[in-house]
């Protein structure tokens, strides 16, 4: 009986949506007015451990368990929870002290964190990945692009964006199994620089270099972006595709301050990221099991930041229906190769990895999360094309 009674109290704090909840001993009840947009199944009595105060989490993880199956849209699910979340306010920052907070605490945590989620295997990310190794939203330039001409797409769109020249040097901060920068070689003759902190990423993207024989070309680094030493090497231009949403609210200054320091003057850098509606923290379950240490930053406390590190807005692009298809096809693929997975793995993971594809594609078809291509000069760059019509044209 308390079980129930502490889940009834936690659902009531739910006001925002709509929703029906059928407990284990077949009694239903209804949140919220109108017609319920979406039904939560017990299928089984949840172990008094697994009731949290925090709703969110306690429901991911009796979903991973297989004592709940939801039914309905998963869009309504997923609005419904971020309808209901609570928000956080910004904090102030003391540059000092965050560096040094970093360099000696969060710095490892960091590495912790990426290995957790990025060092589960190439094998696995193959599976259901596009060849490219692409984990990142893609461009679907048409309704029937497929997911590997939609990766290809993201990223030259990506790279035109950066006005690229022969010779001049790109650093991708974050480059993943490296075909960004692969691919600027491969296009614009640059030299491109790439960092990763997963080592199964930097060993992926280093065999790829050799065998296209692009060593002279493209570096891939195991390495730490603030442990790059600007006055070393300076670049051209930087880009950053997924790799902001990992930094943590307290060092998204310490990150553009980076940037900035190893970006020449009057040099360009695209920021791709994640972006939430309200600050607010990372919800607590995505935060345990998908992705620790993580903070998806808003649009307007990141745009807020670029003044204080002389960085000049030029283009900004929202890829927000690009992502929620990108998903539905990683789960479309993931789907098919549950079983080798789930040897491997376990059920619970299978499930698991299953409510994070399916819940962030509805996340960004509802609109609760965005992603963001900002185009940003350090300084005030007057060489660029009078207009983004250069960015557009085949």
């Amino acid at each position: 009986m308390f079980k129930k009674t502490a889940l009834k109290a936690a659902f009531k704090f739910w006001q925002k949506g709509n929703f029906t909840v059928v407990f284990w001993d077949g009694e239903e009840a209804q949140y919220g007015e109108g017609t319920p947009a979406f039904k939560i199944v017990f299928k089984k009595e949840p172990e008094i451990t697994g009731i949290k105060q925090d709703l969110i989490l306690t429901l991911g993880e009796a979903y991973m368990h297989g004592v709940i199956d939801f039914e309905g849209s998963m869009d309504a699910i997923i609005s419904t929870m971020f309808r209901n979340s609570s928000e956080n306010a910004a904090k102030d920052f003391h540059f000092a002290a965050l560096l040094k907070d970093f360099k000696e605490e969060d710095g490892q945590t960091e590495r912790e964190n990426i290995h957790r989620h990025y060092d589960l295997g190439n094998d696995f990310f193959s599976l259901w990945l596009d060849k490219t190794m692409s984990y990142s939203c893609a461009y679907f330039a048409q309704d029937g692009d497929d997911l590997a001409q939609a990766q290809q797409q993201k990223i030259d769109h990506s790279l035109k964006k950066l006005n690229l020249k022969a010779g001049e040097h790109l650093l991708d901060i974050g480059c993943g199994w490296g075909w960004l920068a692969i691919r600027a070689a491969q296009l614009y003759r640059v030299h491109a620089t790439g960092i990763t902190l997963s080592r199964e990423q930097y060993e992926g993207a280093n065999k790829r270099i050799r065998e296209l024989g692009l060593q002279e070309l493209v570096d891939i680094r195991l390495a730490n972006y603030m442990d790059m030493d600007e006055k070393q090497e300076q670049f051209d231009k930087i880009v950053s595709i997924g790799m902001f949403e990992h930094v943590g609210k307290k060092y998204l200054p310490l990150y553009l301050a980076k940037v900035n320091h190893l970006l020449k003057e009057q040099g360009l850098f695209l920021l791709h990221s994640i972006m939430g509606e309200r600050e607010a923290p990372t919800n607590s379950w995505m935060r345990t099991y998908i992705f620790p240490g993580g903070y998806v930053p808003t649009l307007r406390e990141t745009v807020q930041l670029f003044p204080d590190f002389s960085f000049k807005l030029l283009h900004l692009e929202s890829l927000r229906r690009h992502y929620a298809k990108t998903l539905d096809l990683w789960y479309e693929n993931f789907s098919k190769c549950q079983e080798p997975i789930g040897k491997k793995y376990g059920e619970e993971f299978v499930r698991m990895w299953g409510l994070y594809l399916q819940g962030c594609a509805a996340a960004f078809r509802t609109g609760n999360i965005d992603v963001y291509q900002c185009l940003l000069s350090k300084g005030t760059n007057n060489e660029l094309p009078m207009t983004a019509a250069y960015i557009y044209q085949k």
